[in-house]
């Protein structure tokens, strides 16, 4: 993959917000106080941040696809570690997710070199 995405900005911004929205939000907007679910956005805000700026500065696609899995455990996450009923804090991370995977899905196809090397493996595959 070659040269800096907008993706991957977007993508820094979103793992930022995501790391500040458990302290900075909270209690009074989001409610995530001391919870498995701050640990989580915590833990994944640090994670999307390193991520894109490993992609924004040594862009290759495995960077992109860590990202992609990251969105997506963000996605799962309020089920898996059973924070689903603190509604707000839910659906703030699902969006969250739904946004970086977006962004580093859309940063992988954007690259030529990735998207006929994709396209050349299903054509044979």
């Amino acid at each position: 993959m070659a040269g800096r995405r907008w993706q991957d900005g977007a993508n820094l911004m979103l793992g930022l917000w995501l790391f500040v929205s458990p302290w900075f939000l909270s209690p009074w907007m989001l409610g995530y106080e001391a919870t498995t679910a701050a640990r989580n956005a915590y833990a994944l805000g640090a994670g999307l941040m390193l991520f894109a700026v490993l992609a924004a500065y040594m862009p290759k696609a495995w960077e992109e696809v860590i990202n992609t899995l990251l969105g997506v455990w963000l996605v799962v996450s309020p089920f898996v570690l059973q924070f689903s009923a603190m509604r707000t804090v839910a659906l703030h991370t699902v969006i969250v997710g739904i946004l970086a995977t977006s962004f580093a899905i859309w940063a992988m196809f954007s690259d030529k070199a990735f998207y006929n090397r994709w396209h050349s493996a299903r054509r044979w595959g």
